[in-house]
């Protein structure tokens, strides 16, 4: 999931060499960016960069899903019941009060 993956929690080790070697550059280079991001407000200085990660997920990560669901139809349905009595959420995969649906953000991958 996006989430773990930019928080660096990520459980997929890779099915082969070249999936971790992907996997690698990828986490190279958001150490890479969230450095960049720490450098440039002197107010993270202070943090850790696992810190960072969790501020910039914190901060983006409404931006990230509606990045990813913007071409999805208005009818289109995710799978959780938790927005409403309802058994699927509607309006491009969120919530009826245009929430998105990242509970599912801090429970373990290996509980989903």
């Amino acid at each position: 999931d996006i989430g773990d993956i930019v928080r660096g929690k990520d459980l997929f080790l890779g099915y082969d060499k070249k999936d971790r070697e992907q996997k690698q550059k990828l986490q190279d280079n958001l150490i890479e960016i969230f450095k960049n991001i720490k450098n440039s407000n002197p107010r993270l200085n202070d943090l850790t960069d696992d810190q960072i990660r969790e501020y910039w997920w914190e901060e983006n990560r409404e931006k990230v899903w509606k990045a990813i669901t913007c071409e999805a139809p208005e009818s289109a349905h995710y799978f959780l019941p938790k927005c409403s009595t309802q058994t699927w959420s509607e309006d491009k995969c969120r919530c009826a009060n245009t929430g998105v649906p990242t509970y599912f953000d801090y429970v373990p991958q290996y509980l989903r």
